[in-house]
């Protein structure tokens, strides 16, 4: 009798005990939710322990096959390990973004400890956009609305993980000759949220902005200094501004080709004082967009909502090109802007994550299809050789691949693939 009562005291015991931990487990996952959701853009946004990347995830050659939410977790896992705390997407039109909150919310289910914000973006399109017919650059198409709303909902949906919007990519600046629109029809959406906000029918701590490039937000030429992108800059609560050095290699390589003075150096110290040139210029476009609104009397904060660097190329920033796309200048790029804006208190959305090959389709070594800091199947690229080394990937795959190295590590091996950007000889020898 007194083994039965001591058995039973002992069983009452542990189950207490096992009682009061799942509930102290559960009050610490509330707890976890509670902090994350009130987490807003405000702290986010120039917080160096808040790391920032742009995202796509398209693992196929045609955008048709989306990534599953299985692909996306599998992602979050890989950009959580390497210290990425919000990602930034480009439109609520197709499945991804929404496939990608519910993958972040069961992330969050599963471990309450685990991390990831999003900088949701509302694709913003000109009448005829991507039709037959020409695009009118000065009316907007009438699929935005839907657009601007999904955006809406989405956020509504998922307020602890979605902390900004994004109007539009590229919409004002001019060379998107097939859909861009005037400041005008971005203001209207930007206006439209900034007044849910007020109304209480989005989250006031959202922040609304639109990425850009930085001629769009007033740092290029005065074609762009309108009225409405005056009154843009005030409405908008921050703005995410483009650059890109790599495009300029070619487009205006003033900064990119070997000054006289350096053409007796090596080939790895001609292309490491391009390198540093090239941040320069980023650091310079900024600057630019920054005493625009200056002049202004504005004081919205500026963040970069793109920059990024290509690591292979078959046409203008290959061989016979600016020689720019290859694995050792984007990590040389990625570290110093890295460097730069955590220092800075600026946020970088660095562009991007993951190759994606549905860019390019027909040209499997087209720029636009190697922007990644990791390959398709999940090798790191040589920016983020010393992570894997360090063993942060360790356990997560990606195609079923575990996360190794391009080249093995060998950085014999790389550094054969490097070219020195060309000298005023070469270009004038080319012309």
């Amino acid at each position: 009798m007194k083994k039965e009562i001591k058995t039973g005291v002992y069983f009452f015991v542990v189950m207490l005990l096992c009682s009061c931990m799942n509930k102290s487990k559960k009050e610490s996952n509330i707890d976890s939710g509670k902090e994350q959701s009130m987490v807003n853009a405000k702290e986010i946004l120039g917080n160096p322990n808040y790391l920032a990347i742009s995202y796509g995830g398209y693992r196929k050659n045609k955008r048709d096959i989306e990534p599953t939410i299985d692909e996306l977790k599998e992602d979050m896992k890989i950009l959580s390990a390497m210290g990425i705390k919000i990602i930034r997407t480009y439109n609520v039109q197709l499945q991804q973004a929404p496939n990608l909150l519910k993958a972040i919310s069961q992330l969050r289910k599963e471990d309450p400890e685990f991390e990831m914000y999003v900088m949701l973006g509302a694709w913003i399109d000109c009448k005829n956009a991507w039709t037959d017919e020409t695009p009118d650059h000065n009316e907007e198409s009438k699929a935005n609305e839907a657009e601007i709303a999904r955006a809406v909902a989405l956020a509504n949906q998922h307020p602890d993980i979605v902390k900004i919007i994004a109007v539009g990519n590229e919409a004002m600046v001019k060379w998107a000759t097939s859909y861009y629109v005037q400041p005008k029809v971005i203001l209207k959406w930007v206006n439209h949220l900034q007044d849910l906000k007020v109304a209480g029918e989005l989250s006031k701590d959202l922040w609304i902005t639109s990425s850009d490039d930085f001629a769009s937000w007033g740092g290029g030429d005065n074609s762009y200094h309108t009225e409405d992108l005056e009154k843009l800059n005030k409405a908008v609560d921050y703005i995410s501004m483009h650059t890109y050095p790599f495009h300029n290699s070619h487009y205006n390589s003033e900064f990119w080709v070997v000054p006289e003075d350096e053409e007796n150096l090596t080939n790895i110290e001609k292309i490491d004082a391009a390198m540093l040139r090239a941040a320069e210029f980023a650091k310079d476009q900024y600057d630019s967009v920054s005493n625009y609104l200056k002049r202004l009397g504005v004081d919205t904060p500026i963040h970069i909502g793109e920059t990024g660097w290509a690591t292979v190329s078959n046409g203008l920033y290959g061989p016979t090109g600016s020689r720019a796309a290859d694995e050792y200048k984007e990590g040389a790029y990625y570290s110093q802007i890295r460097n730069w804006t955590n220092k800075a208190g600026i946020s970088c959305f660095y562009f991007e994550a993951f190759d994606e090959p549905w860019k390019d389709a027909q040209n499997t070594e087209g720029s636009e299809n190697h922007f990644g800091l990791f390959t398709i199947n999940g090798q790191a690229k040589y920016a983020l050789w010393q992570l894997v080394d360090e063993h942060a990937f360790d356990g997560l795959t990606r195609n079923g691949m575990p996360i190794t190295t391009t080249y093995n590590s060998a950085k014999e091996a790389l550094m054969k693939d490097l070219m020195a950007p060309p000298t005023t000889s070469d270009i004038n020898t080319t012309n």
